[in-house]
C-alpha cells in the first residue's frame, strides 16, 4: 500500500488539479524517549492550558519501557464517527478527514469519545473533549524528531474509511 505522504515533486506536479491537506503523523517512535514535550506543547499552545488532560496528542508505553512508546492522535477518519455521534453539531468534518470542534456546542457527553474507533478523543476530568486537530505546532517540541506534519492527498469519503485499516 503506497504511503499518502506525498513527495515535492508529487505535489508540485498535480497542486492545481486536487486539494492537499496537512496532517500529524508519528513515523519515528523508535525515538521517542517519553518525555510528552508535545502533549505539553499541545495543551498550552492549541489550548492555552498547561495539562496533560488538555492535549490532542498522547504518549502512552507500548507495554514497558524496553518496548518503546506510542504516540496516539487523530487519523484523520474520512468520514469522522464522532462527528456522526456528536448530538449537537460540535464535531464537524475537516474537508479532506480529521475533524474540527467547536467547544461552545459540546455538552460532554462523550459520544465522540467511545465512536473514535482508535481512542484519539481525549476527555478531561470535566469531560472536555480534546483531539488532535493536525495543526503541527507540538512536532517542533519534541526534541528527538519523531513527529511529522505533512501535506496528504485530500480525498472523497467512502463508507469505513479509517486510516491504517485494511478496507
Amino acid at each position: 500500500m503506497p504511503s499518502r505522504i506525498r513527495s515535492t515533486a508529487d505535489r508540485a506536479a498535480s497542486f492545481s488539479k486536487e486539494s492537499v491537506m496537512k496532517i500529524l503523523t508519528a513515523p519515528r517512535m523508535e525515538r521517542c524517549i517519553g518525555c510528552h514535550s508535545c502533549s505539553l506543547a499541545c495543551a498550552r499552545l492549541v489550548h492555552g492550558l498547561l495539562s496533560w488532560d488538555a492535549a490532542g496528542i498522547r504518549i502512552s508505553s507500548s507495554g514497558g519501557l524496553s518496548t518503546g512508546f506510542e504516540a496516539r492522535t487523530c487519523l484523520a477518519c474520512l468520514p469522522a464517527p464522532c462527528v456522526a455521534v456528536c448530538p449537537t453539531g460540535a464535531y464537524s468534518q475537516r474537508k479532506g478527514g480529521g475533524v474540527i470542534v467547536k467547544k461552545a456546542l459540546c455538552i460532554r457527553c462523550g459520544e465522540c469519545a467511545r465512536a473514535c474507533p482508535v481512542d484519539a478523543v481525549f476527555l478531561d476530568p470535566s469531560g472536555g473533549p480534546f483531539v488532535c486537530i493536525h495543526c503541527g505546532r507540538c512536532a517542533a517540541f519534541c526534541p528527538h524528531d519523531c513527529l511529522e506534519h505533512g501535506e496528504v492527498e485530500t480525498r472523497g469519503p467512502r463508507e469505513n474509511d479509517v486510516p491504517g485499516r485494511a478496507s
